[in-house]
């Protein structure tokens, strides 16, 4: 008796992310991933294979964990800086990168005791001048003591503000409004004689709101939108929650919700991590210094903002034109019609779900 022939099984069709090469069975299931994962061109990609990444630690761990990409872990061996994670064509260009590339801590300004007056003359050396010049950000710092009966409020002790070249704009110490407990002397370094003479925290809401909206009235600046700054920080909804003070979310540079330097999960790393990991040195390795945090953050905001993401047509316009409607484009096509769409132009409907940093050049 004759065997029945072999029945060839035809391979089934896979429908492939063009960003981040997921595959799915079904159209369906393709349309729904790319609703939910806000591909752009503002992701983190691969140099060598050009895979879209969520954050840089999950296309770091692409390229250099221990389940990396055979060919583009080879590839960024030899040709990859280890810090912003570009490529380069030669040994040359690389080495010529990487000393422009990996920076060296600033010098920090320690815990001499300042008297108020001594905190304005910052202020005073900015003048009118450096506020026209218009400095697009300003990165703040705030170190913190403890309030309550067990220390556990913190209670902002000290600020430090600075330009997008490093210069301090302003720094003092500061009288929290409510008794301090524990000074937390191995982490800040102060004690009761540098919050003796400290300036107010009415004060110092005043001469920091000078600061970021550019030397105008607070009244006639908020009605102008062109005269405020940006404010760079880390955990910056904190530093403010702690000092009472608000200021525009919009305006907010923060390197602990900005979602390429997040963990996959987007929970936030550490500035001492970001630091040593973006930017090559190491920071808060004993008591911690605002001007160094200050520093930091700025560093790690201009490096990212002046990465050079290609946006053509839709992505492009989608990017220019950010909304929280994360879903919007999507929404606004059939079932029927995105069914129908390839793969490229599913993309092409796809946002960021944040505002990329890069766009603060244009």
């Amino acid at each position: 008796m004759d065997s029945e022939p072999d029945l060839q099984k035809t391979p089934t069709a896979r429908h492939k992310c063009p960003a981040c090469y997921k595959q799915y069975k079904k159209k369906e299931h393709l349309i729904e991933h790319m609703k939910v994962a806000f591909h752009s061109a503002h992701d983190p990609s691969c140099g060598v294979c050009r895979k879209h990444c969520k954050s840089f630690e999950s296309l770091r761990e692409h390229l250099t964990g221990p389940l990396a990409k055979a060919n583009c872990m080879k590839i960024f061996s030899e040709q990859g800086c280890d810090l912003c994670l570009k490529l380069f064509d030669s040994p040359a260009s690389l080495s010529q990168h990487r000393e422009m590339c990996l920076l060296s801590a600033p010098a920090p300004i320690g815990t001499v005791i300042i008297a108020c007056a001594e905190s304005q003359s910052y202020l005073n050396l900015c003048g009118e001048n450096h506020f026209n010049n218009r400095a697009e950000a300003i990165a703040m710092d705030c170190e913190m003591v403890g309030g309550r009966s067990d220390g556990s409020l913190d209670l902002c002790a000290r600020v430090c503000l600075t330009d997008e070249d490093e210069n301090i704009l302003f720094h003092t110490y500061v009288r929290p409004q409510i008794s301090i407990t524990n000074y937390r002397y191995e982490i800040t370094g102060l004690t009761e004689d540098h919050l003796r003479n400290a300036m107010p925290l009415k004060e110092v809401h005043d001469k920091i709101l000078k600061v970021l909206y550019n030397g105008e009235s607070i009244g006639r600046s908020r009605l102008d939108g062109e005269k405020a700054k940006l404010l760079v920080g880390h955990d910056l909804e904190h530093d403010l929650d702690c000092m009472g003070m608000y200021y525009p979310e919009h305006l907010l540079r923060d390197t602990a919700k900005y979602h390429p330097l997040m963990k996959t999960n987007l929970v936030s790393h550490s500035l001492k991590y970001l630091t040593r990991t973006y930017l090559g040195y190491d920071i808060q390795s004993g008591m911690h210094d605002p001007y160094e945090d200050c520093v930091a953050v700025m560093r790690l905001y201009k490096r990212f903002r002046a990465l050079d993401h290609q946006t053509e047509g839709i992505v492009a316009s989608l990017a220019t034109t950010y909304s929280n409607d994360i879903h919007g484009n999507f929404d606004s096509w059939t079932t029927e019609k995105l069914e129908k769409m390839t793969p490229d132009e599913l993309y092409e409907l796809s946002k960021p779900n944040y505002k990329c940093w890069c766009l603060d050049r244009r």
